[in-house]
């Protein structure tokens, strides 16, 4: 079924699925704290992808490295990101994060298009930093960190499919970032996580920001040329941008939207006009 839609489609039914996920999961904040729905996100994942890809405990001696921090990488990314949330808007906090796979396609390159494409996501970014009211540092500073953990997740995802098979390498690294982020969930959300509504409300947000994205996205690139996976993948700010308005009623001036369209723009163009 999957199969039959075509594969451009693919990748924005999996980009709306990611932010509003992480929409549903900012509702869970109240009730068991923000490391309490990171825990609740990756850990349900984790169950789910073992449940479907099998792997087995006896992995590659040279994958274990790479599995270990894959997962180490994929558990502090998910937790800034949602502490950065905790503090800014959605589509705010996908901007900023987003500079991380910008920096990944710019980094190394002389040529002075590329050099463009960073000046104007970086004029994107001042404009979010200078807007002030909702706009806050510590968010922001989150949302970076998160970022930065978005780029190494970038290169260690080339490394665990050159030494994995399949999914079971994710699925393996899905178990260690739960395992990364439990502590901290367990101490602020505490047997709050157990009631049947939460556990309900977590295992949506782990199906409709892991498991079906990562599906759709791994079904879209067997179609696609990667460069165009890239350009359609820019549109996330915008769309976390909407989703935050849309269900959380998260307000952004005119300014903020500029700001947006500066990074998403940036991405495209850098994605777009990369060199193989």
């Amino acid at each position: 079924m999957v199969g039959a839609v075509p594969p451009t489609a693919q990748v924005l039914v999996a980009i709306v699925s990611v932010q509003v996920g992480a929409a549903v999961a900012k509702q869970l904040f109240t009730t068991i704290g923000t490391a309490g729905a990171v825990m609740l996100r990756l850990v349900l994942a984790a169950v789910v992808l073992v449940a479907l890809w099998r792997p087995s405990i006896r992995a590659n001696r040279r994958a274990v490295p790479v599995i270990l921090a894959y997962g180490v990488v994929l558990g502090v990314m998910n937790l800034c990101f949602y502490l950065a949330l905790q503090r800014i808007p959605l589509g705010i906090a996908v901007t900023v994060e987003f500079l991380g796979p910008l920096a990944v396609a710019l980094i190394g390159s002389r040529r002075w298009l590329d050099g463009l494409w960073a000046v104007l996501a970086g004029a994107g970014v001042v404009l979010l930093a200078k807007t002030g009211g909702d706009v806050s540092v510590v968010g922001l500073l989150l949302a970076l960190a998160a970022g930065a953990c978005w780029a190494g997740y970038i290169l260690l995802s080339a490394a665990l499919g050159s030494r994995t098979t399949d999914g079971s390498g994710l699925a393996l690294a899905a178990v260690v970032s739960g395992l990364v982020v439990m502590p901290f969930g367990l101490a602020e959300a505490g047997t709050a996580v157990l009631a049947p509504g939460v556990l309900l409300i977590g295992l949506a947000v782990a199906l409709l920001s892991s498991v079906i994205p990562y599906s759709l996205e791994l079904t879209a690139l067997r179609s696609i040329p990667p460069r165009v996976f890239g350009v359609l993948m820019s549109l996330e700010p915008a769309v976390a941008a909407v989703a935050g308005l849309v269900l959380l009623g998260e307000q952004l001036r005119p300014t903020q939207w500029i700001a947006i369209t500066c990074v998403v723009a940036a991405s495209a163009g850098a994605t777009r006009y990369a060199r193989s």
